[in-house]
């Protein structure tokens, strides 16, 4: 939607989590990630009316507590506030420091449904509630784990199966041994730096095996690492082991996938996987050092 008035622009912004007002009648609601304990009720409505009543008209976003009005009766949210400079952006009269109290006791009286419906969510929460669930509910969609692009395709798992496949022409491999050779003419570059991402569908779930190289330092240094398609904490059912050498020498990485919740980067950054010093990547690779020949073996299997 367009913005109408300079007060508007660029202050669009994700909703900060704030705490509901202290009050018995508001329930809370712990089972965030089991929609099967909240409350299923599928008549509920809130009227279009009531939710735009609930909407900042700056950001757009929910409004919570403290809900600011000015003296006319116009709202805005406590995050958007400041950035109007005590302006109400709709009639610009002086905002100062009333609350709408009345808006604020109509959303505690509100029950809505997970904005995650669509991907499986059937809980009913609180308005008070809804964002803190939605923040760490199972079903909300993951981000397409393909690092060599700013992708920004959200989706579950088989969707983003299909899009690594379809989009990005990812190799896909079924079972659970792999073993890749890796080959680059000129090792003292990291542009591009991802390489490769492959694919394994094994134990009935899917894994993203990733190999790079970035800077560290003035050198590049390689890693190898592996994520789960799915939550962190069905990855920890999982272990992997990699093994890269040469020459009669060999290293060898043993871990836990990491959930593709975190990102490529901060799995990237936190070294969470086989690092490859380039001396010792071109010990591997023999002949004259001047080119890049890494063969990196792995399995992965399932904890008992």
């Amino acid at each position: 939607m367009a913005s109408v008035n300079p007060f508007f622009d660029d202050l669009q912004s994700k909703p900060e989590v704030i705490d509901p007002p202290q009050n018995e009648d508001i329930m809370d609601c712990e089972a965030v990630n089991d929609p099967t304990q909240a409350a299923i009720k599928p008549n509920v409505t809130v009227s279009s009316s009531v939710r735009e009543l609930l909407e900042c008209p700056v950001c757009l976003n929910a409004m919570y507590p403290p809900i600011h009005q000015c003296s006319n009766g116009h709202t805005l949210c406590s995050g958007c506030k400041p950035r109007v400079h005590n302006r109400c952006p709709t009639c610009r009269h002086e905002l100062g420091n009333i609350r709408c109290l009345a808006l604020e006791k109509v959303a505690a009286s509100l029950e809505l449904p997970c904005k995650y419906q669509s991907f499986g969510c059937i809980g009913i929460y609180p308005y008070y509630s809804k964002l803190k669930h939605e923040s760490q509910c199972s079903y909300r969609p993951y981000s397409c784990p393909y690092a060599g692009s700013e992708c920004t395709v959200i989706g579950d798992i088989p969707y983003l199966v299909a899009h690594l496949k379809d989009d990005h022409k990812v190799d896909m491999h079924n079972g659970s041994t792999f073993n890749h050779r890796y080959v680059k003419s000129n090792p003292h570059e990291v542009e591009n730096a991802t390489w490769m991402l492959t694919v394994f569908s094994c134990f009935g779930q899917y894994f993203c095996l990733h190999f790079e190289a970035f800077q560290l330092g003035i050198s590049p240094v390689y890693i190898a690492f592996l994520r789960f398609m799915g939550d962190d904490i069905e990855a920890k059912n999982y272990s992997y082991s990699l093994e890269v050498g040469g020459n009669g020498r060999k290293m060898i990485w043993q871990g836990v996938p990491r959930s593709i919740r975190d990102s490529h980067r901060k799995v990237r950054d936190s070294f969470d996987g086989l690092i490859i010093q380039r001396n010792m990547a071109l010990f591997f690779s023999g002949g004259d050092r001047k080119e890049l020949k890494l063969r990196v073996t792995g399995r992965i299997w399932k904890e008992q």
